[in-house]
């Protein structure tokens, strides 16, 4: 098993999306990419923690590739926004992946740019490539929030 981490604005409908992709075989939702240990989702939401609202997406490379997530990712929100999403506005809503390995960073590259360059978008993506750091677990009532409660909406383009 491999592990992937993705931003794309509230990680509600983010996580819902990365769990039902086959070769997922777990989902988490935290936080990533701050400066703050420890954070709670108010402190997230104050804006003040560094950090993103993510998902930890563990998978299986011989069911589906980390390229496969990467552009599932670019499919799930709108990467020329920057800093939100939607109606969801601050650096907690940013779009950014962060590897864990040299071979992801190429992969997100390749992806990004890919994309960039093919005209699907009238902006330039805002998403950031950044190493990962250490993913804080979200507090229990967010994880699988839309399995619990049976759907919902968080400004995610679902497919």
């Amino acid at each position: 098993m491999e592990k992937a981490i993705f931003a794309a604005g509230c990680f509600w409908g983010v996580e819902a999306e990365f769990a039902a992709i086959p070769g997922v075989s777990t989902t988490q939702v935290g936080y990533s990419g701050g400066h703050t240990d420890h954070p709670s989702y108010d402190d997230v939401c104050a804006g003040n923690t560094g950090h993103a609202e993510a998902v930890l997406v563990t998978y299986d490379p011989s069911k589906i590739s980390y390229t496969m997530l990467v552009e599932k990712f670019f499919e799930l929100h709108d990467p020329t926004q920057l800093n939100r999403q939607g109606p969801d506005i601050g650096s907690q809503y940013r779009s950014a992946i962060f590897f864990t390995t040299n071979e992801q960073k190429d992969t997100a590259r390749a992806v990004k740019d890919r994309l960039q360059q093919s005209g699907r978008y009238k902006h330039p993506i805002a998403t950031t490539i950044q190493l990962a750091g250490l993913f804080w677990r979200a507090e229990d009532y967010h994880q699988q929030y839309f399995a619990k409660r049976g759907g919902g909406s968080c400004h995610v383009k679902t497919t």
